[in-house]
Parts: C-alpha cells; structure tokens; sequence
C-alpha cells in the first residue's frame, strides 16, 4: 500500500464530508493551522474533544513531513493537554522538525488559543517508510 492521498483524509481532505478540510501554510520554518472547534466537536460541553485536539496536532506534524518530501507515518505520539479548548475558539496549531536521522524523523508541536496561551503540546517519532511497509 502506497501511502497515497485521495482527499479524503479526516484533517485535510476536500472531498471527506465530515472532515475538518483545514488548509496548511509553512510560515517562517514551521507548519501552521487555524481550527475553529464547532459544537459537533466537543467533549464535555463548550470543551473541545481531546482527540479532535491530538488528531490535529498529529495531521500539522505528518503533514510537515510530507511537505518536505518524505515517506513517513506516525510512530508515536505523546501529546500533554494544558487547559480545555473553548468550542467557537479559533485555535492556531503549529508543527516543527525537531530533528532527523537515517529512520525516522522527531517533531514537535503545540495548540495556542486566541490569546496565545498554550491548550496543547505534542511530540511524535515520525518513521520513515518505502512503498508498502506502511500497511504492516
């Protein structure tokens, strides 16, 4: 299995019709994001849903990677929640390369509400892939 895009992806996907179809920018070396959380996304009410958040986070990273060419997918992932995400919120996302080597790929990112603070860091160990080793 190639790891192939056929806009359908949950995150960015344009023909995905309950996908959150976010746009992705490089600004200054890293990745960015804006998401405002809807109602339809929430845990607790008026709180976002901590996946929805990680899945985000997750998305700006793997998408960097990508950006920059490579064949990778999500190894593992650590995210650390800092306070809830208002639904109606807009939240910035923004991922980063931290650093590289011949298997895979260390990133890095955070969630910062509209004042700035931060509601979420993550870091993944990004695994560099050829062809079909990603449906394994």
């Amino acid at each position: 299995m190639e790891l192939g895009d056929d806009n359908c992806c949950f995150v960015c996907g344009k023909e995905n019709p309950i996908g959150l179809k976010l746009k992705f920018d490089t600004i200054g070396g890293e990745y960015v994001t804006y998401f405002t959380p809807e109602k339809r996304h929430q845990g607790y009410v008026g709180i976002t849903h901590g996946g929805i958040v990680s899945t985000v986070l997750d998305e700006v990273m793997a998408r960097f990677v990508h950006s920059l060419g490579h064949n990778a997918v999500t190894g593992e992932i650590t995210v650390r929640f800092k306070r809830p995400a208002a639904v109606g919120r807009r939240l910035k996302f923004v991922g980063r390369i931290d650093e590289e080597n011949s298997r895979m790929l260390m990133t890095s990112a955070n969630a910062t509400d509209e004042q700035g603070v931060v509601i979420a860091e993550a870091s993944a160990k990004m695994v560099k892939v050829a062809g079909n080793e990603a449906a394994r």
